[in-house]
């Protein structure tokens, strides 16, 4: 019998050669069938998920190695960016829905989608959005200039401001290195003509309204400079009959047919406007006649024989038009009413910064700087003014001097 024998274990296990250990990230380098020398880098993780990795290649290994860490520095300081197919078009609807409809109002999202669909998609919707060049940008403003009245200097820089916005946050999300639409020229900024009527023009304006179901909204308009929204979204509990004075709180707005109330322009829009003997008895009127047609129970100061308000749309065509010819007044814009009643306060003498107050704006430069076509006439009289004082001082020394 053959006894067995047992082989004792090793009471320590050889020791192995050690070998470097590449850091997460790293990438690792090889050479190819082909000769050609590999590497790759892990970029992070896409929206699902999975993975994502860059390969570079090169001739030799130090030239691999010198591609991989310019990857790696790229990656650390947030100038590498996941390659993706992502397009101009779907770029921007992903934006719309992620950031603009939940942070901003619901007329400003419904103004940036009828814009990116009008204006951007048809021209540079399909690029990719990783491909969007600066020259691309600068082409669709070309274009845009080249195109009906609908594309003025205004809503140029409209889509500008649009894409640049957009892009800043592409480049927020790593999409894009870089915002193209800092190398591009923005559109020039050419302030839009007003037509502001005479003193007579207004009266004749009023005297053409008068009787008519939309008397008091001309005379709001004209009295207190109110924008058309404001004037729309008014109500009657704004309305401070001892006061003599209407709270402008919202803004009325027409969304693909749904009325929205939504906050005024600025927060300085939100403002106290006291009101004229012309203004408190026309509403006084209006008021009447809303309860005589049997509206008197509706919120709205100007609404339609609904009792609803006024589309712009309606109003324009059917009130605002026609009553600019029944006065023999040139085709103006509902919003020149504004314009005429802020140049009657400067020029009638009313300190500017009163003006800005009641027509809501944000500061007392922004309404010197729209209506700067009447301060000739007022630097004329500030003139005549001081010239006066210093007379009639001279004229006092005189008459001093010689009765001592």
């Amino acid at each position: 019998m053959i006894a067995s024998t047992t082989i004792p274990e090793p009471t320590t296990k050889p020791k192995r050669k050690p070998t470097a250990r590449r850091g997460n990230g790293e990438g690792s380098i090889y050479q190819r069938a082909d000769s050609r020398w590999c590497a790759s880098v892990t970029l992070g993780y896409n929206a699902v998920g999975k993975r994502v990795r860059r390969t570079v290649y090169g001739t030799t290994k130090g030239e691999v190695q010198e591609k991989l860490g310019r990857l790696s520095t790229s990656k650390l300081d947030g100038t590498l960016c996941e390659p993706n197919k992502m397009t101009t078009g779907e770029f921007l609807a992903r934006w719309l829905a992620d950031v603009v409809k939940p942070t901003k109002r619901v007329t400003t999202a419904t103004t940036y989608a009828g814009v990116i669909k009008k204006q951007i998609l048809p021209r540079i919707g399909g690029i990719p959005l990783t491909k969007l060049t600066p020259m691309h940008i600068q082409n669709l403003y070309r274009l845009l200039s080249e195109t009906a009245r609908s594309e003025s200097t205004s809503r140029r820089r409209q889509v500008h401001n649009l894409l640049h916005g957009a892009l800043d946050q592409a480049v927020k999300w790593q999409m894009v290195p870089r915002n193209v639409c800092d190398a591009v020229e923005r559109p020039r900024h050419v302030q839009a003509e007003m037509q502001v009527l005479s003193s007579e023009q207004a009266s004749a304006l009023l005297a053409a309204a008068e009787g008519d179901r939309s008397e008091a909204l001309f005379t709001m308009a004209l009295t207190t400079g109110m924008r058309l929204g404001e004037l729309l979204a008014l109500q009657w509990r704004d309305v401070d009959w001892e006061g003599r004075a209407v709270a402008v709180r919202y803004t009325l707005n027409d969304c693909k047919g749904v009325f929205v109330l939504g906050e005024p322009k600025s927060k300085s829009s939100k403002r106290r406007v006291s009101l004229d003997t012309l203004a408190v008895e026309a509403l006084g009127r209006h008021q009447k006649h809303q309860m005589v047609e049997g509206f008197g129970r509706s919120e709205f100061v100007f609404c339609n024989t609904a009792g609803m308000p006024w589309r712009r749309a309606n109003l324009h065509k059917n009130a605002f038009k026609p009553l600019l010819k029944r006065a023999g007044l040139p085709d103006i814009r509902f919003h020149d009413l504004r314009h005429t009643a802020a140049t009657l306060m400067l020029t009638g003498g009313v300190h500017p910064k009163i003006v800005q107050q009641r027509l809501g704006h944000a500061n007392i430069s922004m309404t010197l700087d729209l209506y700067s076509h009447v301060m000739p006439g007022m630097d004329a009289a500030a003139a005549d003014v001081v010239g006066g004082i210093l007379r009639a001082g001279q004229a006092k020394l005189k008459l001093v001097s010689e009765t001592a």
